[in-house]
């Protein structure tokens, strides 16, 4: 689709307020699209704990067999007891873990969010930020335009 150079140089509908939001109100859902953001990152690092666990626990099984193999099988067995497959909190793998925390606290916020944007400015994202790129964008620099 070719657009007229003036519709080159504005942003994306998506990214524009509606009418009738206020200034308190984009800076408000920027406000929670930033706690939002903040879930995001916590979750991806929740992953990342969630690998990096299951990983150390597979090696520890290699350890043991390496503490065996080298004639140290009380450590071994001390080891594998106390160590591997051991829950990270009470009743817990790590997996149980990231249920509980997507189940109780990352689906509600993301529900939320959504209603919340739904609501008040159609359901659009980064208002915020799109007004920002647009306040400090130098129209017509072909590294600065409104959109891809």
């Amino acid at each position: 689709m070719n657009q007229s150079t003036s519709d080159a140089d504005r942003p994306d509908e998506r990214h524009v307020r509606p009418d009738g939001v206020s200034d308190a109100t984009v800076e408000a859902l920027g406000t929670l699209s930033e706690a939002w953001e903040t879930v995001e990152q916590a979750r991806g690092h929740l992953y990342a704990f969630h690998q990096l666990t299951g990983g150390a626990d597979l090696t520890l099984g290699k350890a043991v067999q390496q503490l065996r193999a080298a004639g140290h099988g009380e450590q071994a067995d001390l080891v594998e007891r106390e160590i591997v497959g051991r829950n990270v909190i009470p009743g817990c793998w790590t997996f149980q873990v990231v249920e509980a925390y997507n189940a109780t606290y990352y689906a509600p916020f993301a529900d939320v969010e959504r209603q919340v944007r739904e609501e008040l400015a159609d359901g659009r994202t980064h208002l915020y930020e799109a007004e920002m790129k647009e306040a400090r964008r130098t129209h017509g620099h072909p590294d600065h335009t409104a959109h891809p």
